[in-house]
């Protein structure tokens, strides 16, 4: 039953999540009318103008001109105020950091728990027990880091910045400019083009030693990159392939699976299909391996017959 107390509450929530979304609504602007408010958050007149004070008694510094071409002129257009968090939103930042905490590396200098803990001394002390009443009622099973890159920063700041590095990778020396990071099952990867080889790839992060920026390199920008990479993808993936999936195999390809393949259904078959490059061709066979009795391979051939040789080699160690 629906109380008028929880009524209240929850007009209450609703208005403190308004006034957040007023605040960054309002941070690139120089000035803003009544109707700006109205529009935007489907208010009324009265509404926005007890808004409005209630953003001036948060801090929220600005003066008025009447006339046509008047309205709230904001003073200091970087809003530094402070923008609050119901307890729901609290709990969510708080399982997302220690979905994070496994990390042994980061692009980030501070690890996980020292960010953690500092939230937690802003909390109130009923906050706090909600969050750790939270934090020991879900659990979630993290997958560690199999490796611990030393220059993930380095690498992260030539993405901001746009710099190329010198590196080595695999025991060659080399000029690349890195497009992004990611992490995957315990490892950290990044897509990079090589200056030299003029060519795009997909690098390991602990495998890249002696990372140093490069501020001579003539590098590319972010819309560069990207079609470099379009294009990449369309063509290096020259080898198609298609596979029967069961249901469970369905179920382990969306918990792992990578650019290069798709899923689809026909009548109730379901097929995973893509492109691989042969450089890619053992990579792909543990893969298939790694999906069991679960995917059947239709084409190619030569992906089947080398499929079919490791199963060998696994039945010929007992």
């Amino acid at each position: 039953m629906v109380t008028i107390y929880d009524t209240i509450k929850e007009i209450k929530m609703n208005k403190a999540e308004r006034l957040n979304q007023e605040l960054i609504f309002l941070s690139n602007k120089s000035i803003f009318h009544i109707n700006d408010l109205v529009t935007e958050f489907q208010i009324s007149k009265r509404t926005a103008l007890r808004d409005i004070t209630d953003l001036e008694n948060m801090g929220l510094s600005f003066y008025t001109e009447n006339g046509r071409y008047g309205g709230f002129h904001i003073v200091n257009r970087q809003l530094l105020i402070p923008v609050t968090f119901n307890l729901e939103e609290i709990n969510a930042i708080f399982f997302a950091l220690n979905a994070l905490s496994s990390l042994s590396a980061t692009p980030f200098e501070k690890p996980y728990k020292h960010i953690s803990d500092k939230l937690m001394a802003t909390l109130t002390k009923i906050q706090q027990q909600a969050v750790i009443k939270l934090q020991k009622s879900v659990q979630y099973y993290k997958i560690p880091s199999i490796s611990a890159p030393l220059d993930l920063n380095i690498i992260l700041q030539s993405i901001l910045e746009e710099n190329a590095l010198n590196l080595t990778f695999h025991n060659r020396k080399q000029t690349i400019q890195v497009s992004d990071l990611l992490y995957r099952h315990g490892i950290w990867f990044c897509n990079i083009y090589n200056f030299e080889s003029k060519n795009w790839a997909t690098y390991r992060c602990d495998q890249m030693k002696n990372c140093s920026p490069n501020y001579t390199q003539t590098t590319l920008t972010h819309t560069q990159m990207q079609e470099i990479q379009d294009d990449y993808e369309k063509n290096y993936h020259n080898i198609p392939f298609e596979c029967s999936l069961t249901p469970l195999g369905v179920e382990l390809f969306q918990k792992n699976n990578y650019p290069n393949m798709k899923l689809k259904q026909v009548d109730r078959q379901y097929y995973l299909y893509g492109g691989y490059n042969q450089e890619e061709f053992d990579y792909m066979i543990q893969y298939l391996l790694s999906l069991g009795n679960n995917v059947k391979i239709n084409y190619p051939q030569a992906l089947k017959n080398s499929y079919l040789n490791e199963l060998q080699k696994i039945i010929n160690q007992y």
